[in-house]
């Protein structure tokens, strides 16, 4: 790994003071250029110690208060907006198009190897949903990694929030689809409350992008099935982690079809069963925490549940990352 410290151009970002971001480039893939934005906040003092962050599906870094939290507790904080999401997004790309998860190596690699180049020595890789799942088979499949010391997993998408005979038939055939014809469409089954409890212009108190973070999802791409899929069957044989995992999760998953309080208290996204079944199974020293309340995104809950999520993520921390 390349530990001189070089200089990188980074420019003011979109979330204001403090905030930066570096353009990351990539060979051209199967729908042309392709690039990559990684969002920087350093701390207020030089520090060693740093965290990865890697956004989920239909979405991007835009927590700030997630940045501001690992600032205090001296970390200095880095997200990536993936290849065709949010930032990295270009005009002739389709939304999140990839064929692969391992596509997203490229640019965690890269984002690794520039905070190693910052003078960091022990990196947290953090990921919430589609990015919890790619950040926990990122760790496996790097298990010497020289600056990864611990892993962070934010209600990670281990399964899909289907039936049991959904789950052992459709998905399956739905992703041998996939592979063969990508751009095919399916109904997503994605809860339409979900950003809509989010954001402040609907019933949330958080600002984001809508165009980046939409509020409905009603299809996706075969070809996103194929590639969840092929990498949640490894998930489910049982993966091997030779640094310290916390995987979050919600107390209860619910789908409400009305406006009301389940919206507010509750992941109605994954089955966070799910989550804690796949976590438990992953071999090595790995805590599974259930947090009373949370969404999703656990750190965009209410106050008193999200208090509690950085409560324990940092004492997790500060026994793990020493």
């Amino acid at each position: 790994m390349n530990t001189s410290t070089a200089k990188h151009n980074y420019a003011p970002d979109i979330l204001g003071a403090g905030y930066e971001q570096l353009t990351l480039n990539f060979p051209d893939d199967y729908e042309g250029k392709v690039v990559a934005t990684l969002v920087r906040k350093k701390a207020t003092q030089p520090t060693q110690k740093a965290v990865l962050y890697i956004h989920g599906f239909l979405d991007y870094f835009f927590q700030t208060e997630m940045a501001e939290q690992f600032n205090a507790h001296g970390y200095d904080f880095y997200a990536l907006d993936l290849r065709k999401y949010g930032r990295s997004k270009l005009p002739h790309q389709i939304f999140y198009n990839v064929l692969d998860l391992n596509e997203y190596d490229a640019e965690i690699t890269q984002a690794l190897e520039i905070i190693g180049q910052e003078k960091h020595t022990q990196v947290l890789l953090a990921g919430h949903s589609t990015g919890g799942l790619t950040a926990t088979l990122y760790a496996a499949h790097h298990p010497d990694h020289p600056l990864i010391k611990a892993l962070w997993a934010n209600s990670p998408f281990y399964d899909f929030n289907l039936s049991l005979v959904e789950k052992k038939f459709g998905i399956p055939m739905l992703s041998r689809v996939g592979k063969y014809l990508p751009k095919v469409k399916f109904p997503s089954q994605l809860n339409k409350w979900y950003t809509t409890s989010l954001h402040k212009q609907l019933k949330g108190e958080w600002d984001f992008n809508l165009d980046w973070k939409p509020t409905s999802a009603p299809t996706v791409q075969l070809s996103f099935v194929h590639a969840i899929h092929t990498a949640q069957k490894e998930i489910h044989r049982g993966v091997k982690l030779n640094i310290p995992a916390l995987i979050m999760h919600s107390h209860q998953t619910k789908n409400p079809r009305k406006w009301g309080p389940d919206a507010t208290q509750s992941d109605v996204i994954l089955d966070v069963k799910d989550i804690a079944k796949f976590g438990k199974k992953m071999k090595g020293d790995v805590s599974v925490v259930s947090i009373h309340n949370g969404l999703h995104d656990l750190v965009l809950s209410a106050q008193p549940v999200r208090e509690q999520v950085y409560q324990q993520l940092f004492q997790w921390l500060d026994q793990k990352v020493t």
